[in-house]
């Protein structure tokens, strides 16, 4: 990724932390809902007079958490205007981490846990949206699509290490074996809280509130370069450039990002839908209710051993998704997923509904009468869920995410990322909260629903999500004007080459090219139209060629 983008690197790992917290939160709460201190504090008595959970208070304490996402995910889009980003991220980890506090602080109170989770989940919501926000604006161009995956490494990350202390203390006969793994949390949240202080603001957000030294020192940071560098010099003109022409309609308002504008209202649909599809298909089934379903699989590995393989395996198939995402580009990474997870949702559907036993017949019999076939079908199962979710991982874990940091201009984009976050999280609500109800009447037919989905969303990737891989954020725009069909953009260029000359390096559409061409040094101010380039002044050189 060459050397002056390791600290845009480490800038942008660290802000994708926000990832992190929502990864372990849904992955802790996993493990807790089996552990036998949680059911005898927050359980209720069947007729027998023993303390279990029932559907409906398992879709309460899980899909509490989603509700909060969904309002604090809408509330960033004001507080990142008015504090900043790296304020707004401040803002919101202090309010997840009064929610750890509350939930750790429970005894015995079913709403007080609840009132945590949801409280929680404002800063999880919003969090989710500022960090694409965050990173999409601060990461150079070439590198943008990486960064923004580091979003979901992270929320993978924190998966992974949740199921792990959940294996680690779930044995634990008191309420430490789920109040240490919860109430971790309270450290996650403080990290990010003084860790976010060490880091610039957003250049952008800096250069449009008028503090243009500011936001040249972020570049600087950001790129590890000195100010008079021609690729911080060639962002900040660019920057400045794109600003003054987005600031020129006034204040955005929500109903912009659904105006005609450069197809604003498609690009809006495009990343609500595709947070949509990520939410069903099927992937978070397993994460939030895996341990109570692979009970029914018959395998010797205990449930939470299960888990911790999900997460790392999760976490490895992440990690690739740092090269495919820029290498494959988006619509591929989807196209590709789409298929994967739909062959494994099939599979796993048809093959738990034919061979695994029912829930009523385990409470009856136990696990040791289970069947050869019902052990059998309970391995395909459990491969086909491992392969779902290595492949939601590479692919349509990240790409969403993705497409929404990089969709939008400056003056819609905190709204338009509202809007996508938003309905992430609604449907992670309703996922959370109807999943268990309709996996116990249906069983492992609930992952058909899951692979209708992923149908429905190959199609709806080939014939209305366009290909945006190594454009500028400014060229984003030109794409969408262009009307070219989504397609045909994986070979779409800007209709116009810029060609630039500033302290002895070449400067093609915003791209150093590696060549010495003299000794000239001046700062560069790209045109007013990306489209249309007349540019003097100054000692730079500038040839204009069409694409």
């Amino acid at each position: 990724m060459g050397a002056y983008n390791r600290q845009a690197i480490i800038f942008c790992l660290f802000v994708a932390f926000g990832g992190f917290l929502f990864g372990y939160d849904i992955g802790v709460i996993s493990g807790c809902l089996i552990m036998p201190d949680f059911i005898d504090r927050f359980g209720e008595l069947d007729a027998n007079g023993k303390k279990y959970l029932s559907a409906s208070r398992q879709s309460t304490i899980t899909s509490l958490l989603s509700a909060g996402t969904f309002v604090g995910s809408l509330a960033q889009a004001f507080t990142a205007d008015s504090f900043g980003r790296k304020g707004s991220i401040r803002i919101w980890s202090v309010v997840f981490t009064l929610g750890v506090v509350i939930q750790t602080a429970t005894e015995r109170s079913m709403a007080q846990i609840t009132i945590g989770r949801f409280v929680a989940g404002l800063g999880v919501g919003a969090l989710s949206a500022l960090v694409p926000l965050y990173n999409g604006e601060a990461a150079p161009k070439r590198i943008r699509g990486a960064m923004l995956v580091l979003y979901q490494l992270q929320i993978i990350f924190g998966l992974f290490l949740s199921y792990v202390l959940d294996l680690a203390t779930h044995s634990i006969s008191n309420s430490a074996s789920w109040k240490i793994p919860v109430g971790l949390q309270m450290l996650w949240g403080l990290m990010l809280i003084v860790g976010i202080s060490f880091l610039p603001e957003s250049p952008r957000h800096l250069l449009g509130t008028g503090r243009n030294e500011e936001a040249l020192a972020a570049l600087c940071y950001i790129n590890d370069l000195p100010a008079d560098d021609p690729i911080v010099q060639e962002a900040l003109a660019e920057l400045d450039l794109a600003l003054k022409a987005e600031n020129e309609g006034g204040k955005a308002t929500w109903l912009e990002c659904f105006s005609t504008n450069s197809n604003m209202w498609k690009r809006t649909i495009n990343g609500m839908m595709l947070q949509f599809i990520q939410q069903l298909n099927g992937q978070n089934f397993y994460y939030y209710y895996g341990d109570t379903f692979f009970k029914a699989a018959g395998t010797s590995l205990s449930p939470y051993v299960i888990q911790v393989i999900l997460g790392a395996v999760s976490l490895a198939a992440t990690i690739p998704a740092l090269h495919i995402i820029e290498s494959w580009g988006r619509r591929r990474s989807l196209l590709v997923g789409a298929v994967a997870q739909a062959t494994c949702a099939l599979i796993a559907g048809v093959v738990g509904h034919e061979t695994l036993a029912t829930e009523s017949y385990i409470s009856e019999h136990g696990t040791a009468g289970l069947t050869t076939r019902n052990k059998q079908g309970g391995d395909v199962l459990i491969t086909f869920a491992v392969l779902h979710v290595m492949s939601f991982s590479a692919w349509w874990g990240p790409t969403p995410w993705v497409y929404l940091g990089e969709s939008f201009p400056l003056r819609v984009r905190p709204k338009a990322i509202a809007l996508g976050s938003a309905t992430n999280w609604v449907w992670n609500f309703l996922l959370g909260y109807f999943a268990p109800k309709i996996a116990a009447q249906i069983g492992p037919l609930i992952l058909l629903i899951f692979f209708g989905c992923l149908v429905f969303g190959f199609f709806y990737v080939y014939f209305a999500i366009p290909e945006v891989k190594g454009l500028s954020l400014e060229e984003v725009d030109e794409l969408y004007r262009s009307g070219v069909k989504p397609w045909n953009s994986a070979s779409w260029k800007p209709a116009a080459k810029r060609t630039r000359m500033i302290g002895g390096k070449k400067i093609v559409n915003g791209e150093i090219v590696d060549a010495d061409f003299g000794d000239d040094s001046a700062t560069a101010t790209p045109p007013n139209d990306p489209i249309d380039v007349e540019e003097k002044g100054g000692d730079e050189k500038h040839v204009e060629t069409t694409a």
